[in-house]
């Protein structure tokens, strides 16, 4: 699947590693797509919750439907996240896309989200893929 299409059929992001400090890239990204219609659910087990938004723990914690799992921790965490995500799809079928922000990069999760049947993007940008096909810029 194209990243046009993830980003046009996919409205439900589960952010791992939603970060409460508005400056940084893993709080911009996220905040620019729920201003763009995306539902967006925080995973930050360090607050309650951000700009109104309650945070969950890990995914499993999570009521509502997730499309996407976009990943803003460091590469060596990946593996236990796709873990999570793969559970999370067999349990609840809900699960379509693990997505890696720009710089995150781990190829045994890739190997093990693909061999459970979810898409996988690494080492992109949500926000620059939006800009790019979705808006045209």
């Amino acid at each position: 699947m194209e990243t046009k299409e993830i980003l046009t059929n996919f409205k439900n992001v589960a952010v791992v590693g939603f970060s409460k400090d508005p400056t940084k890239p893993s709080h911009k990204v996220p905040m620019f797509l729920k201003e763009h219609g995306y539902h967006v659910i925080p995973v930050n087990p360090t607050v309650k919750e951000i700009n109104g938004m309650k945070c969950y723990n890990n995914l499993e914690e999570i009521p509502d439907r997730v499309d996407v799992v976009e990943v803003f921790r460091p590469s060596k965490e990946v593996e236990s996240i796709v873990e999570q995500a793969v559970r999370r799809a067999k349990e609840k079928g809900d699960v379509k896309v693990v997505w890696l922000q720009e710089g995150i990069v781990n190829e045994n999760a890739k190997r093990q989200a693909e061999e459970n049947g979810l898409i996988f993007v690494q080492d992109k940008c949500m926000y620059k893929e939006y800009t790019k096909y979705i808006e045209g810029n």
